[in-house]
């Protein structure tokens, strides 16, 4: 492309639409099999074709975009597979809203297949609309690869992993305690149940011993699924209820005769060490049921209403029963106490309802065989965790997993394939719809109603993305995947899924490192959310400041597994350091006009030449470094340091003499060839994380090539290490930074030449600095330097400061006026006496001391110090400015 001039100021908007639509036009985000290339590849963590872009994803995807992009320019084959999630459960309660506010019906007025025909409409609406939002963000996805996990070849892939389970008699079908979403209408799994803690109480309810004047008191958070008890339990070792095993209680109300059963799982310490069994709505009583072999009475129905089990409350809702159930208690004596009580209640991830233990029949993945090669794959370091301490996250939940619920009572996603035969009740597992039953060669056949959770065919997704079940040789190269980059807070939900579905299915994990990123929360820390009305829309923020701002905000200081605050300072650092290096690369461009590096014939490098060039070398070497352990931030952190302060603010200030000069070529080009060939390193460098103001600015520069994202990522090999170089010019500079620093504390006219005289410690020292004298004078605006070891005498009146051993004397007398700054300063000291003596008032007025928020009288007191220590420095300046 034509190298062309760059405009005054940097207009994203003009810019990130065009190049993006340039990458598409021309494949650069495609990646192809090459078994000359090593593979590096990494999965879409897919977002919901419910969802819009938040500030969430735009963190995910611009560490894996950064990721992806680097690893291209390092010669890898680099793969970033995009796709979405169908998302059961929200895109259900879409359509449903939809149809209920649209047309006026429900699910059963127009029936499964016009349902479906609706949700795949709404599907086709919204789905894409948060893959075209990440394009805006600047991922360098192969869009031409996109998957979704109801696709032909996803949906093949859950049918192949079903009946392979099924198989091996790892899925099975039975009545088992579920969590139930009353308002969603459909199972969950334990991870999918949100528990908050809330204020409730502590019912304690007088239970009689049968044949007896004697009575029990078991204490309960949920007095309306006593009607469901089957027993009262015990621990065995409860010396205080040795001889009530064996008896019986009677249940309050109903009159049900009641066993008192020990069992292990009774806690003595808690309560009074006596529980009511209710194994139809508790998951604990549950398991005490199946132990001990009790009744299930069911109580509470799939809509939270009382069943005919709970006699005269059927019918009511759950709180209806609860309140009328304890009103009745009271009336017949058996209510003895409430007591005010915090307790843990599980809400559905989707609509916030409390949710209801139920018993129900449903499909079931054993975990225990699945969940130990899982654990042993982590702790071998098959798969790590960055950072390591989510091993332990990890590894805690899967040694404590329970068999995986995996149907839902839903009709969008992908329906469980099993026929059930209506003449034998034969089960028949099928990957399509059997023609008769193979049992009794009936045709009445009936598929499962029940869809398979959405994390089924998500725990999938590293491989069935890539053609499995067939033998694809895009399976075969491309897995297992390199790196998933993923939140915190899906490691239950997703990461673990993946990891044993990989382990059965591939028979390897699929990712050799999971790199967790922590949540993004506003400035204050919390949680962003709508209710809050704090949350950052990253469309309306890329419409303002640009995608190249948003991404290198997100990246800064960004540590992983840890969560970040969004600040406006960090907003405004990353846009100013956009414009820093286009205002750079403005002056770099304007100043190479008339040069080719290909015509080039002999260089003659200046110290400062071999300080840019030995930093830069230093700088690729750390950011390839610190991306290779995925410490994104520190990277980005590193990029920031040497491009603003090393290349802006000093190199080119410091080649500026030799850029403004005609009289000597070979200094001239030496210094048009260091500052071009540095910036364009520096550019690549710095693409991934800002790729269109990088790709922008490197079409302008004279160096041959299609596009940035190909070019060739720099290393160590490219450039020299000058580490002479470095040690000098890093006491030249410190020299001149202690020149400026006196100008301004002198107040210094920045344009005034001055005198300065540096007194070095050795002849080392002298050495450095006459080699450096030119950067000092032009640098410092000094007119007349003198460098001298051992000085007879120095100026009386005159501002000095140490650095590198090296004394830096500034003589006043044509620096300033001395009879002016007196007078200034005595102004200044007459405005610090007066604050001084007004917030010394202030805090000497009991009425403000008492009754002033804290952080006003605080605020007062630093003031007063901070007064007290300018007066010191202005004191000393006048002594020392006195004749």
């Amino acid at each position: 492309m034509s190298k062309k001039k760059m405009a005054t100021t940097y207009d994203p908007a003009a810019v990130e639409d065009k190049w993006y639509e340039y990458w598409m036009e021309n494949d650069c985000f495609g990646a192809e099999v090459d078994e000359d290339k090593e593979s590096f590849t990494i999965v879409m963590p897919p977002p919901n074709v419910t969802g819009q872009l938040h500030i969430g994803h735009a963190l995910d995807n611009t560490l894996q975009d950064i990721l992806i992009r680097w690893k291209r320019m390092q010669g890898y084959s680099a793969l970033w597979i995009p796709g979405t999630d169908h998302a059961s459960i929200a895109t259900e309660v879409k359509v449903v809203n939809k149809l209920r506010e649209e047309e006026g019906l429900e699910k059963d007025d127009v029936g499964r297949e016009g349902f479906l025909k609706r949700a795949w409409d709404w599907k086709e609406e919204y789905g894409g609309r948060i893959t075209d939002q990440l394009k805006k963000l600047g991922t360098s996805c192969d869009w031409s690869r996109e998957r979704f996990t109801m696709d032909e070849g996803c949906s093949k892939a859950v049918k192949e992993a079903f009946i392979q389970l099924y198989e091996k008699d790892l899925i099975y079908r039975g009545d088992y305690i579920i969590n139930w979403c009353p308002d969603c209408g459909t199972t969950l799994s334990d991870i999918e149940v949100e528990h908050e803690e809330i204020p409730g109480h502590f019912y304690h309810i007088k239970y009689d011993l049968k044949d007896s004047d004697d009575h029990l008191v078991v204490a309960t958070t949920r007095p309306e699924t006593m009607l469901g008890d089957t027993a009262i339990a015990v621990n065995p070792s409860d010396e205080r209820y040795q001889d009530l095993i064996g008896k019986t209680a009677i249940l309050p109300v109903v009159g049900r005769e009641l066993p008192i059963i020990a069992d292990e799982f009774v806690d003595s310490d808690f309560g009074t060490g006596l529980v009511k069994v209710t194994p139809a709505h508790d998951p604990n009583d549950f398991e005490m049921g199946q132990r001990n072999d009790l009744e299930i009475v069911k109580v509470i129905d799939d809509q939270a209403k009382m069943t005919a089990e709970a006699g005269k409350y059927e019918g009511m809702d759950r709180y209806e029963c609860r309140e009328q159930l304890v009103e009745d208690l009271k009336e017949t004596g058996q209510l003895i106490e409430i007591e005010e009580h915090d307790h843990s209640v599980g809400h559905c991830y989707r609509c916030d309802t409390v949710i209801e233990p139920l018993v129900s029949k449903q499909w079931f993945v054993k975990m225990d065989p699945l969940a130990k090669p899982a654990i042993e794959a982590v702790e071998e370091s098959e798969t790590d965790f960055v950072p390591d301490r989510f091993t332990k996250v990890y590894r805690n939940w899967m040694e404590n997993i329970r068999d995986w619920c995996i149907s839902r009572q839903l009709w969008w996603g992908h329906r469980i394939p099993v026929w059930y035969c209506q003449d034998c009740e034969e089960e028949i597992v099928a990957r399509e719809e059997p023609a008769s039953c193979p049992e009794c060669g009936g045709d009445d056949l009936k598929q499962d109603e029940d869809v398979l959770d959405t994390w089924f065919s998500s725990g999938l997704w590293p491989f069935s993305t890539l053609g499995w079940p067939e033998e694809t040789e895009e399976l075969e190269y491309y897995y297992p995947t390199s790196v998933l980059v993923t939140g915190r807070d899906i490691i239950f939900f997703w990461v673990a899924r993946m990891i044993f579905s990989g382990l059965e299915f591939m028979e390897e994990t699929p990712f050799s490192d999971v790199l967790v990123h922590g949540l993004v929360r506003d400035a204050q820390g919390r949680k962003m959310s709508k209710s809050l009305g704090n949350g950052i829309d990253p469309i309306e923020f890329i419409d303002e400041y640009g995608a190249d701002t948003l991404r290198f905000t997100l990246v800064t200081g960004n540590t992983p597994g840890n969560d970040m605050r969004f600040r406006q300072e960090k907003v405004e650092a990353s846009r100013n350091f956009v414009n820093k290096i286009w205002n750079a690369s403005r002056f770099v461009l304007m100043n190479l006009e008339d040069f080719d590096p290909e015509e080039v014939e002999e260089l003659d490098y200046t110290l400062a030449d071999k300080w840019i060039i030995s930093r830069l070398n230093e700088t690729a070497q750390e950011v390839t470094r610190t991306l290779d352990k995925y410490q994104i931030g520190n990277a980005a952190q590193t990029l920031y340091d040497f491009i603003w302060n090393e290349f802006c603010d000093w190199y080119i200030e410091l080649i500026k003499p030799r850029l403004y000069q005609d009289e000597d070529q070979v200094v001239k080009e030496t210094a048009q060839y260091v500052v071009s060939s540095v910036l364009e390193q520096s550019l690549r460098l710095l693409h991934p994380f800002m790729p269109f103001v990088t790709e922008e600015i490197w079409q302008k520069l004279p160096y041959e090539g299609e596009t940035i994202m190909t070019a060739i990522w720099p290393d160590e090999t490219e450039t020299e290490t000058y580490e002479a170089a470095e040690e000098k010019m890093e006491v030249i500079m410190n020299v001149i930074t202690a020149v400026r620093n006196i100008r301004n504390e002198m107040k210094v006219n920045p344009g005034k030449e001055i005198e300065a005289i540096l007194e070095p410690e050795n002849d080392k020292k002298e050495e450095i600095l006459t080699v450096g004298r030119d950067y000092i004078m032009d640098l410092g605006k000094i007119s007349n330097l003198k460098v001298e070891q051992d000085l007879d005498e120095t100026p009386e009146k005159a501002s000095t400061a140490i650095t590198d051993n090296i004394e830096v004397i500034l003589p006043l007398a044509g620096m300033v006026d001395l009879k002016k700054e007196i007078e200034r300063l005595k102004d200044e000291l007459d405005e610090v006496k007066y604050e001084i003596e007004r917030a010394e008032g202030k805090l000497a007025n009991e009425g403000f001391v008492n009754n002033a928020p804290e952080e006003l009288v605080e605020e007062e007191r630093e003031k007063v110090k901070d007064y007290k220590a300018k007066k010191e420095q202005l004191l000393e300046r006048l002594e020392m400015l006195k004749e």
